[in-house]
C-alpha cells in the first residue's frame, strides 16, 4: 500500500501557498501520489500543473476531471500535456458528476451515464494511443457524420507508455465499468467492512476482459484527523460527511446517501437527508453516526492510525489517500508527518 494526498478543491478560502506546502511536505515523506478536485470552481489541470511545475518525484493526479465538462479528445489533448510537463507523473481521474452540476453548470444533460462513460473512455484510450480516431457511437461520434471534419490524432506523445486511468465510481454498476476499463478506483466513504461488496463488483469488471485485481489501483480518500480521543477527532469531519450524505444531489438522487444505505446507514441516512435538506445543517452534522465517520476516516493517534492502515492494506487498498484537517496548515503538516510513522510502523509498504 501507499499514501497519497488529497487537497480537494482550490477554493477561495484556502491559501494555495498553503496547499503547496503540504504537497512539498507529503512528497518528502515519500507519498505517492497528490490528487486536486473540481466541482464549480477551481479546475483540477490547472491546480495539477501548477504543482507539478514546483515538484520533482510525486505523481499529480486528477480526483477528478469532469467528463461533461469536456469532450474525451479535449481530456485526452490535456492529459497528454500534463503528462508531458510532468515527465511522466499524471494520472487521470474521471467522474459523471452529478445531475446538478452536469445540468446546472455544464448544460449537460445527466442521461445513461454508464454509456456515456463507456463511449468517453473509448475515444479517450484511441486519442492517447495517437491512433487517428474514429468512433461511432451515439454520444461522441467522431467525426460527425455529416459534415467536413476528418479523422485525426493527437500530435503530441505522452511520455507514460500508458497514462493511468481511474473512474470514481460509487454504484455497482459503475464499479463494475471501472474495473473492465480504468486502471484504479476512486474511492468515496470506503470501509473495510463493506469492501468486499464494492471490490467483487470491480472483479466482475476485470473478469469481463480477462483480469484480475491484481495491478488494479484501489485508491479511497479518508479524512485525516489525529488526537487522542477518535470520537472528538470525529467532529471536525461532521460537516463534510453531513453535506455529501445530505447536499449532494436531490432527495430521490444521491449517490452518497444510497452508498451510505448499502453500508448498512439507512435509518441515519435518512435523518441526516431530511435535516440537511430542511436547511437544518447543525442537527444534520450531529446526527451522522460516530460509527460511520470512523469507518470511512483516519481518526485517533499514532498506534490507532497504525492499526487502521493494518485494516485497510488487509481490506484491497493500494493507495491510501488523505485529506489532513486542522485549523492551520501546520496542524496539516504535522497531521501528514504523524501518519507517515504510523505508515512506516505499520509496515504495509
Amino acid at each position: 500500500m501507499r499514501l497519497g494526498l488529497n487537497l480537494g478543491y482550490l477554493v477561495g478560502a484556502e491559501d494555495p501557498q498553503g496547499q503547496l506546502r503540504l504537497t512539498a511536505h507529503a512528497e518528502a515523506l515519500g507519498f505517492e501520489v497528490v490528487w486536486a478536485a473540481e466541482a464549480y470552481g477551481s479546475d483540477s489541470p490547472t491546480v495539477l500543473a501548477w504543482l507539478a511545475g514546483q515538484t520533482r518525484r510525486i505523481a499529480v493526479g486528477s480526483a477528478v476531471m469532469q467528463i461533461p465538462a469536456r469532450t474525451p479528445a479535449m481530456t485526452a489533448m490535456t492529459a497528454a500535456s500534463l503528462d508531458v510537463l510532468s515527465g511522466g507523473r499524471f494520472r487521470l481521474g474521471l467522474g459523471v458528476s452529478g445531475p446538478q452540476v452536469s445540468e446546472g453548470w455544464h448544460g449537460v444533460r445527466f442521461d445513461k451515464p454508464l454509456a456515456r462513460t463507456r463511449e468517453y473512455l473509448a475515444v479517450l484510450e484511441l486519442a492517447l494511443a495517437r491512433q487517428t480516431v474514429v468512433h461511432e457511437g451515439t454520444h461522441y461520434p467522431l467525426p460527425l457524420p455529416d459534415g467536413p471534419g476528418k479523422p485525426l490524432k493527437l500530435t503530441i506523445a505522452p511520455v507514460s507508455t500508458r497514462i493511468p486511468t481511474y473512474l470514481a465510481a460509487v454504484g455497482p454498476r459503475n464499479l463494475e465499468l471501472a474495473g473492465e476499463l480504468t486502471d484504479g478506483w476512486l474511492a468515496v466513504f470506503y470501509a473495510p467492512d463493506f469492501a468486499d461488496e464494492q471490490l467483487a463488483a470491480v472483479a466482475a469488471g476485470r473478469a469481463k476482459v480477462g483480469r484480475t485485481l491484481e495491478g488494479f489501483d484501489v485508491v479511497p480518500t479518508f479524512p485525516l484527523v489525529v488526537g487522542a480521543d477518535p470520537r472528538a477527532c470525529a467532529d471536525p469531519v461532521r460537516g463534510y460527511a453531513a453535506l455529501y450524505l445530505g447536499g449532494m444531489g436531490s432527495r430521490t438522487q444521491n449517490f452518497y446517501n444510497a452508498l451510505a444505505v448499502r453500508m448498512g446507514y439507512g435509518e441515519a441516512a435518512a435523518a441526516v437527508q431530511d435535516l440537511f435538506l430542511d436547511r437544518r445543517q447543525r442537527d444534520a452534522m450531529a446526527a451522522v453516526p460516530y460509527e460511520f465517520i470512523d469507518a470511512t476516516s483516519l481518526l485517533g493517534d499514532r498506534d490507532r492510525l497504525t492499526e487502521r492502515l493494518q485494516v485497510l492494506a488487509a481490506s484491497g487498498v493500494t493507495t491510501c489517500s488523505v485529506v489532513p484537517y486542522g485549523e492551520t496548515v501546520e496542524q496539516k503538516l504535522a497531521a501528514l508527518t504523524v501518519l507517515a510513522d504510523a505508515f512506516d510502523r505499520a509496515a504495509v509498504g
